[in-house]
């Protein structure tokens, strides 16, 4: 399609609307047919077949000129792709104990390919929050910060919402403090799970959780619920509350972010989501969302900011937690750097 359109010296039409990332992937695979895209979607992670999903089951009246553009988008992506990427694994463990030795190469390596052998904690990602919160409720302290470590924060957030206040405190603590992961200590979650680690007791200890990690977990939280355990985590441990909360990233460290990431997040963020996002919002916020807005967009914006009448502060933190989720994806991805307090330096 490509090749017919520039042999005709004709530029494929641009589509009468903007079509998210995950629009697009939704396209690009019901063009595909069942088949093909089933076989595409598991490849992927638990968060990123649900946003596809969903996207699909929304999809209605795509254009000829919305499937001609995104196959156009597809084909100019993958024209520069390689080989490179297969077993991956191998490689990197091979090549980092041979530069670094055995002993200095463990830890890093641990830390970029964690979870490479774990099937039954990636089991834990594909199911349902109460679920796992009910096979690990009763299971000591110590397995349930592991468990809710190696979980995406918002996961673990949600699983902690299931649990007492006591626990939760318990848990998060630990988590916090969590290190390294000793080869035992994987071997009881074996039993929990009946699954079976490859290398199992052969493995070197992992690096896991971390006060980072509570951070990012503590940012998924209800208000309600974050504030309470903030305040308790207070009274046992000053200096640790101070550290994670230096680490959170919230709506308001946006500010902080570059421009060009601001750009790149508002292209991923709906203007309806954005307008209720931004009720009652830090000024400098706004400031830095209209400056990076064509001036006609951000007048509209602040036209449906005005004639938006009164709205929930939950609703208000519901939107403002979609937007964090969508920027701390992409961070993950490498395609925007957060920034300010929720972002380590290197």
């Amino acid at each position: 399609m490509t090749d017919q359109n520039n042999a005709a010296g004709q530029t494929p039409p641009a589509p009468k609307r903007k079509i998210s990332r995950v629009e697009q992937a939704a396209i690009l695979l019901m063009t595909l047919g069942e088949t093909d895209a089933a076989a595409i979607l598991k490849h992927m992670g638990p968060k990123e077949v649900e946003r596809v999903g969903i996207a699909m089951a929304q999809m209605k009246d795509v254009s000829k000129d919305d499937v001609v553009f995104v196959l156009n988008q597809f084909v100019d992506a993958v024209g520069g792709q390689t080989g490179l990427g297969v077993g991956n694994d191998e490689y990197i463990r091979a090549m980092f104990t041979q530069a670094l030795g055995d002993d200095k190469a463990a830890s890093l390596i641990d830390r970029i390919l964690i979870g490479g052998n774990t099937t039954g904690l990636d089991t834990l990602k594909w199911m349902e929050p109460r679920a796992v919160a009910d096979i690990i409720r009763y299971e000591h302290p110590q397995i349930q910060a592991i468990v809710i470590s190696y979980l995406d924060p918002d996961q673990a957030a949600e699983i902690l919402a299931t649990l007492n206040d006591k626990v939760r405190l318990d848990v998060m603590m630990r988590v916090a403090s969590l290190e390294t992961i000793q080869p035992q200590a994987l071997q009881e979650l074996n039993d929990i799970l009946e699954k079976q680690f490859s290398g199992g007791n052969a493995a070197k200890t992992s690096r896991i959780g971390g006060v980072k990690r509570a951070a990012d977990i503590m940012n998924f939280m209800d208000r309600s619920i974050e504030g309470s355990l903030m305040d308790s985590i207070k009274d046992l441990d000053a200096d640790l509350a101070t550290t994670i909360e230096d680490l959170m990233f919230v709506f308001d460290n946006l500010k902080d972010i570059e421009d060009r990431g601001i750009q790149a997040l508002l292209r991923e963020v709906s203007s309806d989501v954005l307008v209720i996002a931004l009720k009652g919002s830090d000024e400098a916020v706004q400031e830095k969302i209209f400056r990076n807005m064509s001036r006609r967009a951000a007048e509209l914006l602040q036209d449906d900011l005005e004639a938006k009448g009164p709205v929930r502060v939950s609703e208000v933190e519901a939107a403002q937690k979609d937007v964090i989720t969508i920027a701390r994806r992409m961070a993950e991805a490498g395609e925007i750097s957060l920034g300010g307090s929720g972002e380590e330096m290197m």
